[in-house]
């Protein structure tokens, strides 16, 4: 009986004096009837005699005494398992001195610790003197032996596999694991998946540790389609599921090499399954695999994962997903894209709208769709963006229809658009197929009045247009201007100009070479062939260099070097 229990009944005492003499005599001899039928009943054969008699087990150890060996067991377990290794060898000399013959738990929590640290010349000749104590190892023993030869050559693992056939013990999932570890870890994924594969044959299955080791690599490796097919099969086969982790590394590699069904299928399993979410950066290339194969619905998805990550929105998170609905047949989603980044501060590029210009160079029908998609947008109150009415201006250009390009430029205040200087570079490249001068003029003039300040794409357009005349003076007058604007004019403008001097006769093709030679540039073979054969020779393959680089943007909008 507890102390307080004993003080509560000595208080209650003086209460129960009120209790007759009767009823206590009365209990006394309930008692004592008691007694006398329990004497009477026989001992044995009856439950009620010895209602809690029991066989006394002398060979269990209680908790209060233990005997040596257990104690050394407890002691050397528990400095393995938190990686002291040289407690361990304290405890072994502490055996020693005690006269404690080692068993195998002993030899195998030691193994453990040796094997931590790689020494595997140590481990060895832990074994022998296992064996000189006469005590037979079993397959955790090898394991750590395995384990500890991790960084010795491939040969000694292979002995270990050895010793362990003459010792008639078979491989199991452990010993699979520490082989096919050793593969990966070394970056070797054929024979990681060949002893993989002999696992299955032996009716033995992976560990879940050894099948991430295995599908890591091979997103590493950008076997991406590998990874997936066996991360799908492990989790069919078995109850076990991979981490987010591996999941994580099959989406990254997938991305990488823009397989779409990989995407999709870690996508979904990472976000909506494990409610993970990933990185800016992976999402970043989700969004490139999700654009290059028209997957609008993913494209939208990691749009709102951003979001929920707290990272700003920016020009590069909308342009696959412009991509995407363009690829998917979506044009209204496309352009609509345009306005939901301009409600949040997001100002689309030339480079934005690509996708909707390739769309739109189909035919003039798709021109004419867009149009009508504008309209319905504007109907909408959404917000009309000048990008998207210059990529039907362009795509009206590229089809050759110069007269509906110009009326689209009319047409921006129908919608609250304001013209930018792409829409007046992509105007006089039209103008320069049509050589068409005065428009080209008109175009500058309505230029100026914008307030818009010309780039150097603007000079360069200028110039090929007065080059397409048959006077060209002009062409040196923008030339000028060009470089006093701060802009170093591309080759492909000082090659124009001396074609067309060579063409015509004139001496100032030298002033245009040597200016060419100041900028750092290289007169190629093909135009010195076309100056000495007085433009006879390889015209056209002179023009087509000019040409080609007359596409290219290099070191046309570098400043003009300060003298």
């Amino acid at each position: 009986m507890l102390a307080s229990t004993s003080r509560n009944v000595l208080k209650r005492v003086s209460k129960r004096t009120h209790f007759s003499t009767t009823e206590s005599s009365l209990n006394i001899l309930r008692c004592q009837r008691f007694a006398s039928v329990a004497a009477a009943s026989p001992s044995q054969g009856s439950s009620r005699s010895k209602p809690w008699s029991f066989t006394p087990d002398n060979a269990f150890q209680g908790t209060t005494r233990k005997n040596a060996i257990a104690r050394f067991q407890n002691e050397i377990t528990r400095h393995s398992e938190a990686g002291r290794l040289i407690e361990c060898l304290k405890t072994c000399a502490a055996m020693k001195k005690e006269n404690v013959k080692p068993d195998l738990l002993i030899y195998n929590a030691l193994l453990s610790s040796i094997a931590d640290q790689g020494m595997s010349m140590e481990a060895w000749g832990i074994l022998d003197d296992m064996k000189s104590m006469g005590i037979t190892p079993d397959h955790q023993t090898f394991h750590h032996l395995i384990h500890a030869s991790r960084y010795s050559h491939p040969q000694a693992m292979w002995n270990i596999l050895r010793i362990m056939q003459e010792a008639d013990l078979s491989p199991d999932e452990r010993t699979f694991g520490l082989i096919i570890k050793r593969f990966t870890t070394s970056g070797n994924l054929e024979p990681a998946i060949q002893y993989m594969h002999d696992m299955g044959s032996q009716g033995l299955s992976p560990t879940l540790a050894t099948m991430e080791d295995i599908i890591i690599l091979a997103t590493q490796q950008g076997f991406a389609r590998l990874a997936l097919d066996l991360a799908d099969n492990f989790e069919t086969s078995s109850f076990r599921r991979l981490n987010s982790e591996t999941w994580m590394n099959c989406l990254l590699a997938s991305a990488e090499a823009l397989y779409a069904p990989g995407v999709q299928k870690c996508w979904r399993k990472l976000v909506q399954d494990l409610n993970f979410i990933p990185d800016e950066g992976l999402c970043q290339e989700v969004l490139h695999t999700a654009g290059r194969h028209g997957l609008s619905d993913l494209a939208t998805d990691v749009i709102r994962v951003l979001k929920l990550l707290g990272v700003a929105w920016q020009e590069h998170h909308f342009a696959p997903l412009i991509e995407a609905f363009c690829r998917n047949g979506k044009l209204k989603e496309a352009i609509g894209t345009l306005d939901v980044m301009r409600r949040n501060g997001i100002l689309a590029v030339a480079e934005t709208t690509d996708p909707i210009l390739q769309v739109l160079q189909k035919d003039l029908d798709h021109v004419d769709n867009a149009w009508n998609t504008l309209e319905e947008l504007h109907k909408e109150d959404r917000i009309i963006d000048p990008n998207a009415i210059n990529a039907i201006i362009e795509a009206s250009i590229s089809l050759g229809d110069l007269q509906r390009a110009v009326g689209a430029y009319k047409a921006f205040p129908d919608y609250g658009a304001i013209p930018n200087i792409n829409t007046y570079n992509i105007l006089l490249s039209g103008c320069i197929a049509a050589r068409h001068r005065e428009l080209g003029d008109r175009l500058l003039v309505e230029l100026k009045e914008a307030s818009l300040r010309p780039d150097a794409r603007t000079y360069e357009r200028i110039i090929y247009l007065c080059l397409s005349q048959e006077s060209y003076e002009d062409a040196f007058f923008y030339l000028e201007e060009m470089k006093a604007q701060k802009f170093v004019p591309p080759p492909a403008v000082y090659i124009a100009i001396v074609q067309k001097c060579i063409l015509a006769g004139d001496s100032r093709y030298t002033l245009a070479l040597d200016e060419m030679k100041q900028c750092g540039y290289t007169v190629s073979s093909s135009l010195r062939r076309f100056i000495t054969s007085n433009g006879r020779s390889l015209v056209q393959e002179s023009r087509s260099d000019a040409s080609t680089l007359q596409e290219s943007d290099s070191d046309a909008s570098e400043p003009w070097p300060e003298k």
